[in-house]
């Protein structure tokens, strides 16, 4: 087993040529949130990753092996919910309320201009809509935000937040309950917005 344990962020200071031609691995957000995790990579060869704890990999970092070859992350498509404001009767502060309830829960979130993405979770899909926000089941990358202390160059640290940091804790009841494929798109226009 090929032994890895160094991490290029973005594959900064590598010339490009060199990294589109590494070998990738794809993996989801689970495994990329682990300093230690095994995994194949795309010309089928086993790696061991031990990295310092507390790393975190994105999709786009490169992997250095013990023998200097590079390694290229690709974030691996996963279930997500995608959460995006009503377009009929939202504003973009709906977005930023919504970010604002699921900080407050410590839930890893992927913050984009338009929309969000949280791992799947029926309860806070539930509290979403009740929001008036359209929360969709998706198969794509997941990328959550990083915290302001963050022990890495790019926001990796995904449980820190306003002043406080947390240790390593479980966050196993944003994981325990699955929104399989029931897409619920909607906006509630029966009920009357309270401002």
């Amino acid at each position: 087993m090929l032994q890895i344990s160094k991490c290029i962020s973005g594959g900064k200071g590598l010339a490009s040529a060199l990294v589109k031609r590494a070998p990738t691995v794809e993996l989801d957000w689970d495994v990329r949130q682990k300093s230690r995790f095994d995994a194949t990579d795309s010309t089928g060869r086993a790696v061991g990753v031990f990295l310092p704890r507390g790393t975190l990999v994105r999709g786009g970092d490169v992997l250095v092996a013990e023998d200097g070859s590079l390694i290229r992350v690709v974030a691996a498509p996963q279930e997500v919910l995608r959460i995006t404001a009503c377009t009929e009767h939202g504003s973009p502060f709906d977005l930023t309320r919504a970010a604002y309830h699921l900080g407050n829960r410590h839930v890893p979130i992927e913050l984009q201009p338009d929309h969000l993405k949280i791992e799947p979770d029926h309860v806070l899909a539930d509290m979403l809509r009740a929001m008036h926000m359209t929360v969709v089941t998706v198969q794509e990358a997941f990328e959550p935000e990083g915290g302001a202390y963050s022990s890495q160059g790019h926001a990796h640290a995904a449980h820190a937040h306003a002043g406080h940091t947390h240790g390593t804790h479980s966050h196993d009841h944003a994981h325990g309950t699955h929104d399989h494929g029931h897409d619920h798109t909607h906006c509630d226009h029966d009920h009357p917005h309270a401002h």
